[in-house]
């Protein structure tokens, strides 16, 4: 972003309160007081413990040029005061879209929004300049973050969209206006909020509607909800081109999925994760010459760096958006392969006693505890498989059966030692016990305290361990105390 006091006033429809310099321009924008940038604007957000206009003289000190405020504050710096920080930060953001020359891609999905999104950086970055969303900052606030942080001419900018409930896709679509849209998945999460499986499609069919006319509309075809999502995403008869992937085999064509047989599509087969969790397989791609890339089809070998069979449907979306964007087969599989996990996503770590740990502590789901069984399942390690599962949020009337599911998934991976932390996760203990897992290796530590000290008794040079549950249950935190 770079933008004049006078310019980020008229934009908000806010008023300059105090005049720093109403042409000065303004590059970047930040709410941490601790992350000002030297000629940066910052913006005073209200929090349920802090209050961001408490920090608005800090922000000026360390170098902010303005401050976007609700009141006028005691502060050595341009302040434009508006009604509603948020409000305004997403009205800046929009009004920046119209100077973005580049592709703006909207990216959402119950699962896998974040490694999608990063895969997806990391192909289009062959391409041409790309910003995309940091970590998972893929809300109201984050959202107009990742457009600010792009430059006029990037050439690709990639917005995360999450979802917490109907209409707020539509929310973060009418500020970003993507060109281009890519739904991951459709899983249980989020049912707590929106009630059932068909209020889940709908709400992430949003994006799809969102499209303009030429804008693109990149659908997993092997997702079980694809023609759903299609049909109230209004694919159909509506103004976007199609490009199906799919990470298990070619895109069926008798599924009630808009023009598959003619639709660009890529694909994967013969699938398969080596010994250290990596997956191998064959991408292949056919039809973009519709979108004027002759060179796109064919059939290559990939091998991922970033773990789990699950990563291979991720990869196939990533490759998708990098055909559509003009790129040879070859060149996506090399920035495929040559991506990296992001931090408590299946990343691999040393515990103090040399055992491997798979750190995939951000976040879960009933589809991503599969994946990760799935992938501990298939790690070649000469000692034992340790899994350290927690509750998962947001999964209403389904929550009970979901977890007693993991705990069945748990017993079927072959896990030797599994620790059940949280008041749900007993449920997990009750399915591994009902999956055949014997009694005595199904624990259930009190706290995450009590499960590292069981862990530093337990743990062997040759195990390797699997921590996971939902952010809220704070496992990074056991991660630190294994790792150090």
């Amino acid at each position: 972003m770079e933008l004049s006091v006078a310019e980020i006033a008229r934009a908000t429809g806010g008023t300059v309160v105090a005049d720093g310099g109403a042409d000065a321009l303004v590059r970047g924008m930040t709410w941490d007081s601790r992350c000002v940038q030297p000629g940066c604007l910052y913006v005073a957000l209200p929090g349920e413990r802090v209050d961001g206009h408490d920090f608005v003289a800090d922000a000026a000190r360390a170098g902010a040029a303005c401050a976007l405020v609700t009141h006028r504050v005691d502060a050595p710096c341009a302040q434009v005061e508006v009604r509603d920080t948020a409000e305004a930060l997403a009205r800046l953001a929009g009004a920046w879209r119209d100077r973005l020359e580049g592709t703006v891609l909207g990216l959402t999905g119950s699962t896998g929004k974040t490694s999608t999104k990063a895969l997806v950086r990391d192909v289009l970055a062959a391409a041409g300049s790309v910003r995309a969303t940091e970590a998972n900052q893929n809300n109201e606030i984050g959202a107009p973050r990742t457009l600010l942080g792009a430059d006029a001419d990037t050439a690709y900018t990639v917005v995360e969209m999450g979802m917490r409930g109907a209409g707020q896709i539509t929310a973060l679509c009418a500020f970003s206006r993507p060109d281009w849209g890519l739904v991951t998945n459709v899983g249980e999460s989020h049912m707590e909020l929106l009630g059932s499986q068909d209020n889940i499609v709908k709400a992430k069919a949003e994006l799809y509607r969102a499209l303009p006319a030429g804008g693109i509309a990149f659908v997993n075809g092997a997702d079980p909800h694809a023609a759903d999502l299609c049909r109230e995403g209004g694919l159909a008869d509506g103004p976007a081109t199609i490009v199906y992937f799919s990470g298990t085999g070619p895109v069926p064509t008798g599924a009630g999925l808009p023009r598959a047989a003619q639709a660009p599509a890529v694909w994967a087969q013969d699938a398969h994760l080596d010994g250290a969790g990596c997956p191998s397989f064959r991408l292949c791609a056919r039809g973009f010459a519709a979108l004027g890339n002759d060179g796109a089809d064919g059939c290559a070998p990939c091998r991922l760096q970033v773990r789990g069979l699950h990563n291979v449907s991720n990869a196939c979306a990533a490759a998708a958006v990098g055909l559509a964007a003009g790129l040879s087969l070859d060149a996506c599989i090399a920035a495929l392969e040559a991506s990296r996990p992001e931090g408590g996503r299946q990343e691999f770590l040393a515990c103090a006693c040399g055992a491997v740990l798979m750190n995939d502590a951000y976040n879960a789901s009933p589809d991503s505890m599969r994946a990760a069984l799935a992938t501990l399942a298939a790690l070649d390690v000469p000692g034992r498989r340790v899994a350290v599962l927690g509750d998962m949020g947001e999964l209403g009337p389904v929550a009970a059966d979901a977890h007693r599911q993991v705990g069945r998934e748990a017993a079927g991976a072959g896990v030797d030692l599994l620790l059940c932390v949280g008041e749900l996760a007993g449920l997990i203990a009750e399915g591994a016990r009902a999956g055949g897992m014997d009694a005595s290796a199904v624990q259930q530590p009190a706290s995450l305290q009590e499960a590292r000290e069981l862990l530093v008794r337990e743990l062997g040079p040759d195990d390797a361990v699997l921590v996971k549950a939902s952010h809220f249950m704070g496992f990074e935190k056991l991660v630190e105390g294994l790792v150090d």
